[in-house]
């Protein structure tokens, strides 16, 4: 009889510094390892959706060689309630209003899945970004249909280790289903090649090789668009940072290391 994969958790960072920041569209908690460092920027990393503590082992690895912030957007994770149910426009305004109000200096801002759209559009135009990296970008044009986009997710889910989604239900249940069909219809309905193709800061895209829900073509058409983008892959599904939360850590200290 054939055994059932054991649930995997990776660990947690241990020192983690939680602060919220009251903004227009809500209270945003966020979470802070490491510790800035006068030769690398800061980094910013934006939650994917609706969950955010699937990031904190991959965010504790940034945090060998920086200080790292994992954000939490309003309606979600630890964060308040939104004024109103959000679109990817207004996350991201959330996100660079939360850069103003903590005045780090020189950042690179990432986001990962979703976040990945909402750090798209935060990074248009801000003066804190010097760089931003794209792991796992969502949605494929290929993919730009409830059904499709579910299918996708459900095909990618075999290939992510067991425990994974088990780490995302408190979460979810937080946010609850209203308001997770709201936020899919959202980021279904943005395109993240529009604030790309703004960009004047060079683009980093990481994607897991076995990663069925953004594709290898998608990821490459993504890094091409601004005048500098630089495209990588690494092991792992779509959700790689947590079966190996290095996994994006030499690639991400290779490329902040060479931003003016």
């Amino acid at each position: 009889m054939r055994k059932k994969p054991q649930p995997y958790a990776p660990p947690f960072p241990s020192d983690v510094t939680t602060s919220y920041h009251d903004g227009p569209l809500g209270r945003m908690r966020s979470r802070a390892v490491g510790e800035p460092r006068a030769d690398v920027p800061e980094l910013v990393l934006v939650q994917g959706m609706g969950v955010a503590d699937y990031l904190m082992p991959g965010l504790g690895a940034l945090g060998e060689w920086t200080r790292a912030h994992l954000v939490e957007l309003p309606g979600f994770a630890g964060s308040g309630e939104p004024p109103h149910e959000l679109t990817v426009a207004e996350f991201g305004d959330a996100v660079a209003d939360w850069l103003a109000a903590q005045r780090l200096g020189p950042v690179v801002l990432a986001g990962h899945s979703s976040g990945t759209q909402v750090a798209a559009q935060a990074a248009v135009g801000h003066p804190d970004v010097r760089g931003v990296v794209l792991a796992s970008p969502t949605v494929d044009p290929v993919a730009r249909s409830p059904l499709r986009l579910l299918i996708r997710w459900r095909l990618d889910g075999r290939r992510e280790p067991p425990g994974l989604s088990d780490s995302h239900r408190p979460e979810w249940k937080r946010a609850g289903l209203p308001r997770m069909l709201h936020l899919a219809r959202a980021h279904l309905d943005h395109r993240i090649e529009e604030p790309v193709t703004r960009f004047r800061v060079p683009l980093l895209v990481i994607r897991g090789r076995d990663d069925l829900i953004s594709s290898s073509r998608w990821g490459r058409q993504l890094a091409a668009l601004p005048a500098t983008g630089e495209y990588v892959e690494v092991a792992g599904a779509h959700t790689f940072p947590w079966l190996d939360p290095k996994a994006w850590s030499e690639p991400m200290r290779r490329f902040a290391t060479r931003l003016d």
